[in-house]
């Protein structure tokens, strides 16, 4: 058991995490207006629109410069032209997921653990998404159906760590996500649980009292890996989150994506790792790019990944040093580069 969890830091926000998730920006038209962009320039790709919606949540977009196309933050979300470009090896299935989904809302590639998807939706479509194609009609489980994937686990004793993924496991309410952790945590041989999630980034006010009494309660050691490619997500509110939870005895680490004209300098990672110690996120992964359909727009050479990651290890410590990655379908782990 942890110790009595720490008050969230400015616990009294002006909005509900819940009120801003079911309020996202979900026009293109209305985006545009927010960012003072002119319309007649619209890049728009509105098949690729079709097969994968725009969701912005407002306190992330109040982070994207006005009147700038170029933004960092709106190159993530905004559904170009160029999705619609088919790029060389590139599928729907790059990871071959589908192969290792034994049951309903669970994946198992790796030693050692396994993933829930316990969330079918996320609070922002990012563009690169690797699962922005994934059959999650197939992988929601009723509360009676997690009773399958409970049992899988529970007669696997080498899945010593639990997974927590989606969609976003945070996009889940309170009740729902302390059932799910109560439940793992009655297996007694899974000692970790690891929480992927872009919410804590992208809405921080979802960093509330309750979540943490709920992380903290739990007997597992809860890891969470947040997801942020660019030091300009990370405002005032969304380092309060951050640090209250590292406060707390949860190990906070970051993945990010090393994506085309968004974070592929040197200075960028630099300046991001900087960022993110500054609220106790250590880097933890810079993946190269799936190769998703509708992404090709954003792959970076494995030359220039490496380059660029050269740049960042000559000026900074090594545990800011994000460990550069590559997901191949079939392999026993990720591949790590240079």
């Amino acid at each position: 058991m942890h110790t009595t969890a720490l008050k969230l830091i400015d616990s009294d926000l002006p909005e509900k995490w819940q009120e801003i998730l079911s309020d996202l920006i979900t026009d293109p038209k209305e985006l545009l207006q927010f960012l003072e962009l002119d319309e007649t320039k619209l890049a728009l790709g509105s098949d690729a629109l079709d097969q994968f919606s725009l969701k912005v949540p407002r306190p992330f977009a109040r982070r994207m410069r006005k009147g700038d196309w170029n933004d960092p933050l709106l190159r993530q979300v905004w559904p170009d032209l160029l999705e619609e470009l088919s790029g060389p090896g590139n599928s729907f299935d790059p990871l071959s997921e589908r192969d290792f989904n034994p049951i309903q809302g669970l994946l198992h590639k790796y030693h050692g653990r396994a993933l829930l998807t316990v969330a079918p939706h996320c609070a922002v479509h990012c563009r690169y998404c690797f699962r922005r194609h994934f059959n999650y009609g197939d992988n929601s489980p009723s509360r009676e159906e997690w009773g399958n994937v409970l049992k899988y686990l529970a007669e696997d004793a080498s899945i010593e760590e639990a997974i927590f993924s989606g969609g976003d496991p945070l996009a889940l309410s309170d009740r729902q996500l302390a059932w799910l952790i109560d439940q793992v945590s009655g297996i007694s041989h899974i000692s970790t649980l690891r929480i992927h999630t872009r919410l804590p980034i992208v809405i921080p006010q979802r960093v509330t009292d309750k979540l943490i009494q709920i992380l903290t309660e739990s007997r597992l050691k809860v890891v969470i890996v947040v997801h942020c490619n660019h030091s300009q997500e990370l405002d005032k509110e969304t380092k309060a989150g951050l640090s209250t939870l590292a406060a707390n005895s949860i190990i906070m680490l970051n993945q990010s994506v090393i994506l085309k004209e968004v974070n592929d300098t040197s200075q960028i990672l630099i300046e991001l790792s900087r960022a993110l110690f500054s609220c106790d996120v250590l880097p933890y992964y810079l993946h190269l790019p799936d190769r998703v359909s509708g992404t090709a727009h954003f792959q970076v050479s494995k030359s220039h990944a490496l380059e660029v990651l050269g740049g960042v290890r000559r000026r900074l410590p090594g545990y800011l040093v994000p460990t550069l990655v590559q997901e191949e379908a079939g392999n026993s782990s990720k591949t790590r580069l240079g």
